[in-house]
């Protein structure tokens, strides 16, 4: 059971692509919400609480019997709609959406947007992945393809796992950079990571695939560090040398320039700004925010819509198989629009 909600809260596509597993697990929730004898500190039936002790009771509630890994999750925000809380629960990797009455009885993991699923066709996401090339893209003859992504956001690993066979396939046929969002969603160890994959790509970027992949595989960087070949003593110093001159970790520990709840990341804070990006993962091509799956084949024809001509390379056989977001080499049937934002 834990391991299902915990999975429902981590992924918004799930909403489109397991509904019977999911009423299923939400009437398991109010089952066992609304028989539990309660014990003289819980809440009782009929007795509204107020957004504070809502906010201490849905705390109470998920990291009881929610939360596993030694994670804890924290309730960011707290407001009323349709006759309930809504809460942003921070859950680590990422913030959702969760509901609760009132009298805090029963507990919500998540909401189905119906106006949403009935314009969507049946089995809309459960199809096989078909490659949709964007139409309004500018074209040159050498597209700029620039990815901005949190390296710990499972929707951000999600798409670097699907555009890494496009962008070895196109090869130097495009000019591609991977950049940070400047805000950090999930702690200190993600703004040391960010440093190291920063710096590796800007010293040695003949290695940088290499490390990314193997990273994705299983976020391990140290052991990454050594199967990619990486010199770390000119690692450590560009990473010293980085974190002086943006004061990232300074920033972090003295709660300067966060946007929010979250730190910042400036390295690229300026391209942020141009683009306007507001999450984890955002897609920019030739100068203009781009949709796209996350699956390489239509990643590849998202950027190859970008070219005056298009090479011979855009005729690549890629995976349609959409990867799992997180950490890993699964995949998913679900279609992919979620973000860390």
């Amino acid at each position: 059971m834990k391991k299902h909600l915990k999975r429902l809260a981590q992924s918004k596509t799930m909403t489109k692509v397991v509904l019977p597993i999911v009423l299923v697990v939400i009437l398991a929730i109010i089952g066992y919400m609304s028989f539990k004898k309660p014990a003289a500190d819980q809440p009782v039936k009929g007795k509204s609480l107020n957004s504070e002790n809502a906010k201490v009771a849905a705390e109470t509630f998920i990291n009881g019997y929610l939360m596993s890994g030694g994670g804890t999750a924290t309730v960011k925000e707290i407001t009323e709609v349709y006759g309930m809380y809504k809460l942003k629960v921070d859950i680590v990797s990422d913030v959702v959406d969760s509901y609760m009455t009132k009298d805090g009885k029963l507990f919500f993991p998540q909401a189905f947007d119906v106006d949403e699923m009935k314009n969507t066709p049946a089995g809309g996401t459960n199809a096989a992945a078909t490659p949709t090339a964007p139409v309004d893209l500018p074209k040159t003859d050498k597209p700029v393809v620039e990815l901005f992504v949190m390296s710990e956001c499972p929707y951000g690993t999600q798409i670097e796992k699907g555009i890494l066979p496009a962008i070895e396939a196109l090869g130097k046929k495009i000019d591609f950079s991977l950049k940070f969002v400047d805000y950090a969603m999930h702690g200190e160890a993600e703004l040391k990571e960010q440093m190291v994959q920063y710096c590796i790509n800007k010293d040695q970027g003949d290695k940088f695939n290499s490390y990314l992949k193997c990273y994705l595989t299983a976020g391990k960087s140290a052991d990454c560090l050594q199967s990619a070949g990486i010199n770390t003593s000119k690692l450590d110093s560009c990473v010293t040398a980085t974190d002086s001159k943006y004061k990232i970790t300074e920033n972090f520990k003295n709660k300067v320039g966060y946007k929010g709840t979250f730190p910042g990341f400036d390295i690229h804070k300026d391209d942020n700004t141009k683009y306007g990006v507001a999450g984890s993962p955002t897609l920019v091509i030739n100068g203009k925010t781009a949709e796209s799956g996350r699956d390489s084949a239509s990643l590849l024809a998202a950027i190859c819509a970008a070219f005056n001509n298009q090479p011979s390379e855009c005729q690549a056989s890629l995976s349609s198989e959409t990867p799992a977001p997180g950490f890993g080499t699964g995949t998913t049937a679900g279609g992919a629009a979620a973000s860390c934002n």
